[in-house]
């Protein structure tokens, strides 16, 4: 088992900052090189403290305001104008960055990047869903309408 500081949140294992326990080869081979982990020192408990802040620094300030962007984000679909063939097949696929500026372009708010979790690759138009998490115990669900542009 190795020890580890998260320094992003990854879905069903914990949030920045937080201190985890994982097999090697999940450290060695996904977390570590993707830079959502740092090996544990004495030291780097040092690092926790600074993780922490920025996360929260980057979270919503209250609950409320999470809620109200969360009920904002669900109530209006969401378009995103993409690349397509003739067959509505894409070039290439869409990101969680590419949900983000359409979501801050729709004027809903900015979200992060990285609290967006898309359920599969997207690679044909359509209508789709997105999840979003704005604070720890806010998710929002995103209709996207993908349409070749």
């Amino acid at each position: 088992m190795a020890k580890l500081i998260l320094t992003q949140e990854v879905t069903g294992l914990g949030a920045a900052g937080d201190i985890v326990e994982v097999k090697n080869g999940f450290a060695r081979n996904y977390l570590l090189p993707r830079g959502f982990a740092l090996t544990w020192t004495k030291g780097g408990e040092k690092q926790v403290e600074s993780i922490k802040a920025a996360r929260t620094a980057r979270e919503h300030a209250t609950l409320e305001d999470a809620q109200k962007q969360a009920a904002a984000l669900s109530a209006k679909p969401v378009t995103l104008t993409v690349k397509a063939g003739e067959s509505g097949r894409l070039f290439g696929t869409v990101k969680a960055e590419d949900v983000a500026k359409a979501v801050e372009a729709a004027g809903l708010g900015t979200i992060d990047k990285r609290k967006v979790e898309l359920p599969a690759h997207i690679k044909s138009v359509g209508a789709y869903q997105a999840n979003v998490r704005l604070h720890e115990n806010v998710a929002a669900v995103i209709d996207l309408d993908v349409v070749a542009g």
